[in-house]
């Protein structure tokens, strides 16, 4: 039989993060959203790049388990400022306080995906870093941008894609899709590896 004729085996994002499914949506491949139960406290003394990649193998791993069929995949992104991890600010104080951390610094934003199928016994997982350089902002700059767009769910406090580009100096990266929560370029790469036929 032709490769092409092969039914795929099922899509599932573990993740419900909108800002995912978006970027996952470009494949064009069907796919369903199932939300991960797994604890994402950091270990003692875990560095960011480590905790990313445990947690986006954990969630692969925790949906891979309810669809042993399907093909999962997993996502997690903690940005890293010399390496200590920043979290969702989840409020506008903490905001605040994690863009005066960062004006002038470089934040390593460690992004990192899983994909795993329980029935093939597939399992990958990948970290695409993408360094972001803030300018050097004044707190009035801050507040403004804050009030604008209210990034309180992105680790950094900040929205690249949207007016949290107007923040930046640079952004270096070789997956330009990782800033927002999906390596792309990787997860293709790991989608294919793991037997689906991509358009």
């Amino acid at each position: 039989m032709h490769p092409s004729h092969t039914p795929q085996r099922p899509l599932v994002l573990g993740s419900t993060s909108r800002y995912r499914h978006g970027l996952l949506s470009r494949l064009n491949l069907p796919f369903t959203v199932t939300a991960p139960e797994v604890d994402e406290t950091p270990l003692a003394g875990e560095t960011p790049r480590t905790l990313a990649l445990r947690l986006a193998l954990a969630k692969a791993r925790a949906v891979a388990r309810q669809h042993p069929q399907a093909v999962v995949i997993g996502s997690d992104q903690v940005a890293d400022l010399g390496g200590y991890p920043l979290g969702k600010p989840g409020t506008h104080e903490r905001a605040v306080a994690q863009l005066r951390q960062m004006r002038g610094q470089t934040v390593i934003f460690q992004t990192a995906v899983a994909v795993v199928c329980t029935a093939t016994g597939f399992e990958q997982v990948d970290l695409a870093p993408v360094e972001v350089r803030f300018r050097h902002l004044s707190d009035d700059e801050i507040e403004r941008y804050l009030r604008a767009e209210e990034p309180y769910d992105c680790a950094g406090s900040a929205k690249s894609e949207g007016l949290g580009i107007a923040l930046l100096d640079a952004i270096v990266s070789d997956d330009p899709t990782a800033l927002v929560g999906l390596p792309l370029i990787r997860t293709c790469r790991m989608l294919r590896a793991a037997g689906l036929v991509l358009p």
